[in-house]
């Protein structure tokens, strides 16, 4: 019998696939079906606290009293997280799998006095997604690297429940950052977060949106780090961008992932792309004589090869020369 369950971040999945971040875990019925078709967890839509902070701000422009400013913004607040904390109960009361909330942040401070509430009321952990894009020449790397430490350390202090990190590949020292963080006291790792895209439109000439979906080739990037980190961090790792089916799947975790995260399936395909997913990897360890995900996790991490450095490649001019 195929043993389809794993461990993530202290919680137990029934299966090595997660639902990342989207709107489509807002929908009820959505969540119920895919964790009907397998899923392992569900990841809620993020609370943002930039577009918290913008609301904020927008209605300040709008007021002249000064007075009640504070109590202007801690109302906001309050209401945005409120309706969040509503729809962590009425999620956890739909399913039995585990249900992560989510918060996206770019700095410390006083919002972290919410996720104390996200635990109480019923989330089985809490992915923070940190985003921060580095465009201010005035910030230092090290500035940048502090805020992310001070965000881990303070929400691991603040809560009891598992905290997830969600983070870039921009850093100076990749796997330097990543050893680090998993020493503030998270449970798992998320690699990697996607940005929002900015395009133009050269005929209206004006901003508009970027493919917002996940390709296939972006699967090699955290495809690359999870295999590089597998045994070299304190905490469970999980990727995220580019995983279509089942097979990219089967790749993540021989490369070492506990866990996988698929957004852009689940738009295309619904619950239905999950089970598609679970079937190949079910039928893909039956032919290879697998009976558990745990006899092959990690089996072709950069620990487990004879040439670890397949993974640290970077120049391939010489591969180019030689494709016909």
């Amino acid at each position: 019998m195929i043993d389809m369950q794993v461990k993530f971040a202290g919680l137990t999945l029934q299966s090595p696939i997660i639902a990342g971040s989207s709107g489509l875990s807002r929908d009820i019925d959505k969540v119920k079906a895919l964790a009907k078709a397998g899923v392992g967890a569900v990841i809620l839509p993020s609370l943002f606290e930039e577009q918290i902070d913008l609301e904020i701000n927008q209605l300040k422009k709008k007021t002249d009293y000064t007075e009640g400013l504070d109590m202007l913004e801690f109302y906001e607040k309050q209401h945005a997280v409120q309706q969040y904390l509503e729809m962590i109960k009425r999620t956890k009361e739909a399913v039995d799998i585990p249900v992560i909330a989510s918060i996206n942040c770019f700095k410390a401070g006083s919002w972290i006095e919410f996720a104390n509430q996200i635990a109480v009321a019923g989330a089985d952990a809490l992915e923070v997604n940190i985003f921060y894009l580095s465009s201010d020449p005035e910030i230092s790397g090290e500035d940048i690297k502090n805020n992310y430490f001070a965000i881990a350390r303070e929400v691991v202090k603040k809560i009891d429940i598992p905290v997830i990190l969600k983070v870039s590949n921009q850093f100076d020292n990749v796997s330097g950052m990543l050893r680090e963080l998993s020493f503030t006291g998270i449970s798992g790792l998320v690699l990697f977060n996607r940005f929002y895209s900015p395009d133009i439109d050269i005929e209206k000439i004006k901003m508009t949106t970027g493919d917002m979906m996940s390709s296939g080739g972006d699967l090699s990037n955290p495809l690359r780090w999870i295999a590089i980190m597998e045994g070299n961090v304190d905490c469970d790792l999980c990727s995220s961008t580019g995983v279509k089916n089942g097979g990219d799947v089967i790749k993540m975790l021989l490369a070492g992932a506990n866990a996988v995260q698929i957004v852009g399936a689940l738009y295309k395909g619904g619950a239905d792309s999950v089970s598609d997913a679970i079937d190949f990897i079910s039928g893909w360890m039956q032919r290879h004589n697998y009976a558990s995900i745990a006899e092959f996790r990690g089996k072709l991490s950069q620990k487990n090869l004879r040439d670890g450095s397949f993974y640290e490649r970077v120049q391939f001019i010489k591969y180019f020369s030689e494709y016909k």
